[in-house]
Order: C-alpha cells, then structure tokens, then sequence
C-alpha cells in the first residue's frame, strides 16, 4: 500500500494557490484514475483505490500547511506503512513554474509543511515530488507570492504538471523512485 499525499491549505480562499499545488495533484489523481476523496480521517480528506496496480490512499490535510505533519504522522501510524510507502507532493519557489523535481529524501529546503512532516517522521528520508510554482517576484513577500494565483499565461503549464506529477507517482509505484526520477527531473 501507498499513501499520496498533497499538502496545501483547506478552506475556498486557498484553492487554485501557488502552496496548494500539491492538493491540486490530488485532485488530478482522483479525476485520472477513478479514486473518490469520500472520506475525512486522519486529519485529511481521503480516497481509496488502485494506482499501478497497487492499493493507495490519497490525501489532502486539512491541518493547514505548517501542521501537515500531525496528518501524515496519522496516516502512516493508522496504515502501518514505512515513511518509503508516501509520496509527498508540494510546491517549490526554487523551481521554474512546471518543472517537477522527485527525491527519495531531502531536507525542508525551508518549506514549513515538509518541516511539519520532519518534525512528526522524525526524518527526512520519506519520497516526496516537488512542483515548481517558480521564484517569487524581487520585493514580494513569499506568504503573499505562494497564496496567489498563477497567471492565465501559467496555466496551460500548470495543467500540463498536474498530469506529469500525476504520472510521476504512478511511474514510482510501477518502476521505482529511480527510473521516476530520470524520466521526470527534466526542464
């Protein structure tokens, strides 16, 4: 069993954001592959059903991004999976808009919601995928940049990315974190 999980912001005001891009993976995820998010437990909202041939669960905490970890801690203790069966998906400022970068663990990198889950794992050895949502503009404040909006020319991109990171997480269940990681760590 997997859990995917993407972390964002609940609440309508939040929706479509920069920060809630790994919601929005999640929300692909459900429409591509027939997994209804019909249940609320474990601090998220979830679904059940198969991805690559492998039993999933996917989830969106509704703890607010810097908690994230008390869902995902939740999940992974309910679940009794290892940190290596989650995929973590969430955004990055480091990143050009689009660009998808796959790791098999990694430090912060000063996002507050992989802080969150750290802090609760008690790791940084867990796989996550990160989106690029790209570099916030000179005198921006990050909080600002990261809840807007993407502009409508960024929007083809965007969904061209949901389809990728949906893609990405089938291909680490299918073939490895490894292949994953040469076939979609591209520009």
């Amino acid at each position: 069993m997997r859990i995917i999980i993407g972390l964002g912001n609940p609440t309508r005001e939040y929706q479509a954001t920069r920060h809630n891009i790994g919601f929005d993976t999640i929300t692909r995820l459900s429409d591509e592959y027939n997994i209804p998010l019909d249940f609320k437990k474990h601090k998220a909202i979830c679904g059940r059903g198969y991805l690559g041939g492998e039993k999933v669960i996917l989830a969106q905490p509704q703890t607010y991004m810097n908690l994230s970890g008390e869902s995902v801690r939740e999940l992974v203790d309910f679940y009794k999976v290892t940190n290596e069966d989650i995929i973590v998906i969430y955004d990055d400022v480091a990143l050009d808009v689009g660009q998808l970068r796959i790791r098999p663990k990694g430090s912060a990198g000063g996002h507050n919601g992989i802080k969150s889950i750290i802090a609760h794992l008690g790791t940084q050895e867990f796989p996550r995928i990160r989106i690029g949502v790209g570099e916030k503009p000179k005198n921006w404040d990050l909080a600002d940049y990261v809840l807007g909006r993407f502009a409508d020319e960024e929007q083809p991109v965007i969904r061209e990315a949901l389809g990728r990171a949906a893609q990405a997480c089938e291909c680490i269940i299918t073939d490895g974190i490894e292949e994953a990681m040469n076939r979609y760590n591209r520009k």
